[in-house]
Parts: structure tokens; sequence; C-alpha cells
């Protein structure tokens, strides 16, 4: 390991040991330098890459703290490392999603309390209304998923598929824009997950799930090896918005 990694691991072992637990001050920098036994350069540097992660933040004339540590924190890395991939690696992200999403729905399915189906259903209802508004159709159709996730009440998983999702949201828009009537697909899928999960029956609601995401990675399988100029300015550049 580099230097700056080795400082790194050393901070991260102080806040896993719970030496400085969730919320924690930093010691002063000279004070912490000297107890691990680096210069204080070096320090900083495994000081700023610990706030890149969300291990850490920096309040201005206050110090640097540890966060919370929470997992919806920690894990928006996935998705900002997700928006930096294409091509193949699209394609096994979407794999994931695969694997994952459906499971998670199913979950849901047992868990959902009726205010969140009322969330869901909200969504979905709008985005019925918006089958001509595509930026209004993805905005509920995103909604509509971390809805589901959420429903599931386990924080890691909801953050873990918020950001894989997230990557093939340009991809859905493109999509969306360039097929015929994949609105009323969408809807259909969508209203078909709904219903599960109003029924609360978890083999329907992941079955419904597995469907509707299998469409989108067919779909990103048939079309992104088109060429490589329509990869890059099809899914890469549209912005957060998916019809799915």
């Amino acid at each position: 390991m580099s230097l700056t990694e080795q400082a790194i691991v050393r901070i991260r072992k102080l806040i896993r040991d719970g030496a400085l637990p969730p919320g924690a001050r930093l010691p002063p920098e000279q004070q912490l330098a000297v107890e691990l036994g680096l210069s204080r350069n070096l320090l900083r540097e495994a000081v700023r890459s610990l706030v890149t992660t969300r291990v850490l933040e920096v309040r201005r004339g206050d110090g640097t703290y540890v966060t919370s540590l929470k997992p919806e924190l920690l894990l928006e890395g996935v998705g900002l490392a997700v928006e930096m991939m294409r091509g193949d690696d699209l394609l096994e992200i979407a794999e994931v999603r695969r694997l994952f999403e459906p499971v998670a729905t199913g979950l849901a399915a047992t868990r959902i309390t009726a205010e969140q189906l009322t969330v869901v259903e909200r969504h979905l209802d709008a985005m019925i209304a918006a089958q001509d508004d595509v930026e209004a159709l993805n905005h509920h159709d995103d909604a509509f998923h971390r809805a589901v996730f959420e429903a599931t009440g386990n924080n890691a998983l909801c953050a873990l598929l918020d950001g894989i999702a997230g990557q093939t949201l340009r991809a859905r828009v493109w999509r969306g824009l360039v097929e015929g009537n994949v609105a009323g697909r969408t809807v259909a899928e969508h209203t078909a997950i709904y219903q599960a999960l109003a029924h609360g029956d978890a083999p329907l609601a992941q079955a419904a799930a597995l469907m509707h995401v299998s469409t989108t990675e067919t779909w990103l399988r048939e079309n992104l090896g088109s060429s490589p100029a329509d990869s890059a300015s099809g899914p890469q550049e549209e912005d957060r918005t998916n019809d799915e």
C-alpha cells in the first residue's frame, strides 16, 4: 500500500475499533498525526480521502467528525461509481439489478405498510397521467421504485439498489424517446408490481419485478453494443430520468 493508503487504514481502524465512534470529533491534527505516526501532510491526504467516501465530514470552524456511518450515506459511492461505467460494465450492472431487485420487491410485499402502499400508488397514478410527458413519467417511475425499496425496511438494501438502478436511468429515457409505446408497457409492468404489493403476494411481486427488470436488460443487450457512437450519445449523456 502507498503511505496514504496506510494512513487511511489506521484511521479506519480507530473508527472500526470504536476509538472514534459515529459522530465523534477527531483529535487536533497535530495530536492525531503523532498518535498515528504520520506526517501532517499525509494525515490531511488520508482525511480528504475519507471525506470523499463519506466516512468523515469537515465542519468549517469546528473540526473533522466521523459521520453517522449509516448505510445510505456510505453506499452513496455505489451510485457515483456506476455512473462512470458504460458498455459491458453497464450490462453487468443490469444483471446485478436483476439478481437483487425482484427479491427486494418480494420482501417489500411482506413488509409494506398501508401508508407506504399509498405512496407507491400515488406515483403509479402519476405515471398513468404522464404517459405523454417523458420527464414527468420518468420522475415518478424513479420515485415508484424508491418507495418500493424503502418498504423493505432494509436501509442497506435500499441504498444499494438505489445506486444500482440509477446507472440505467439514462438508458431508460433514451429508450423512451426512440421506441414506440414504451410508456404504455412500462405503466402495465408497474401496475402488475403494485397489485402484487397490494395483495401482499411476495412470489407474484418478485415475478412481476423480474419481468420488469428483464425487459430493460434485454433492451440494453440489444442496443448498447450497436455502435460506440450510439452508446456515447445515448445512455451516457441523458440526465437522471427514466422510463422504468
